[in-house]
């Protein structure tokens, strides 16, 4: 099954070619805020399942493509991520900061947007160049702290899209990651039960139908059930919080004008342009910084 967040905050459960509409059942909608509904729709789905899927047998629903696709979860209660976790974009960056030697970092949650948003590049007057980075993201489904690898997969609600853009450089990670648009997500949430083997997950990216980056996570370096221990061995899991996996080798720079598509086998495919933003210039990306990829 697939959630989507569609046409100002509402929620549906789809088959990826109707929508049916549950916002009333989560108290969603264009005037709730903070806007949670579809946390409290991932906690609560267990006991809405099979009604969902009756409904997705017997009403005609709308259809997909008539409707606008938000990103999934606009409030999580964090939005975390894993750096350097495929090996060859280890090579590519000559780094040595590996998720299975630094963790975990966190984005700010302002920085998610939606699969039919575009990526706003911000007006840095140093040149700085802007990278696109392809990810897996895992939706939390319930609560849990310090949860054993073995046990790591029923935490796990879902999978989706996600980009993690960068403005390259040396300055810290999360501030050069969390403008806002930086972390397109979408087009809704897979789901696990569609995802057959997490540990055999494809994606590709292209930029204007070139192809920049291909993975699958039996590359990860840290895999998919040690990411979600060692983040509930530090915080606490929630349902709706989200996790970036990390992104292989490929990464590029982009410019106004691009579309990036993602692609993640079993879970979706979106693209979304590139356009350039107005704000964002500050004085820490006031000097400017040479990209240069390491062989």
């Amino acid at each position: 099954m697939k959630i989507v967040r569609f046409n100002e905050n509402r929620l549906g459960i789809s088959d990826g070619q109707k929508v049916i509409d549950v916002t009333g059942l989560f108290g969603a909608g264009p005037d709730e805020w903070p806007p949670v509904g579809m946390n409290r729709l991932i906690r609560d789905f267990a006991q809405h399942r099979g009604a969902f899927e009756r409904r997705l047998q017997t009403e005609a629903g709308a259809p997909l493509s008539s409707v606008r696709l938000e990103t999934p979860v606009p409030w999580p209660n964090k939005l975390m991520a894993y750096p350097v976790n495929y090996h060859d974009h280890a090579t590519e960056m000559a780094s040595k900061g590996l998720a299975s030697v630094q963790g975990y970092f966190l984005k700010s949650n302002s920085s998610l947007s939606g699969p039919q948003d575009p990526v706003v590049l911000p007006a840095l007057g140093s040149g700085r160049e802007i990278h696109h980075e392809c990810e897996i993201g895992l939706i939390i489904g319930k609560e849990g702290r310090q949860i054993a690898p073995e046990n790591a997969l029923d935490y796990v609600f879902g999978y989706t899209c996600l980009l993690d853009m960068t403005v390259r450089g040396k300055e810290e990670r999360v501030f050069r990651k969390s403008y806002d648009s930086f972390t397109p997500v979408g087009p809704w949430i897979t789901t696990a039960d569609e995802v057959p083997d997490v540990a055999d997950i494809d994606m590709q990216l292209w930029v204007n139908g070139e192809p920049r980056q291909k993975a699958n996570t039996r590359d990860l370096i840290v895999d998919i059930r040690q990411m979600i221990s060692i983040a509930s061995s530090a915080s606490t899991l929630y349902p709706g919080d989200i996790v970036a996996t990390g992104t292989p080798a490929g990464v590029d720079k982009v410019v106004p004008g691009d579309i990036i598509t993602i692609e993640v086998a079993n879970v979706g495919r979106m693209s979304v342009p590139v356009v350039q933003g107005e704000l964002g210039e500050n004085i820490v990306f006031a000097k400017p910084y040479e990209f240069v990829r390491a062989h």
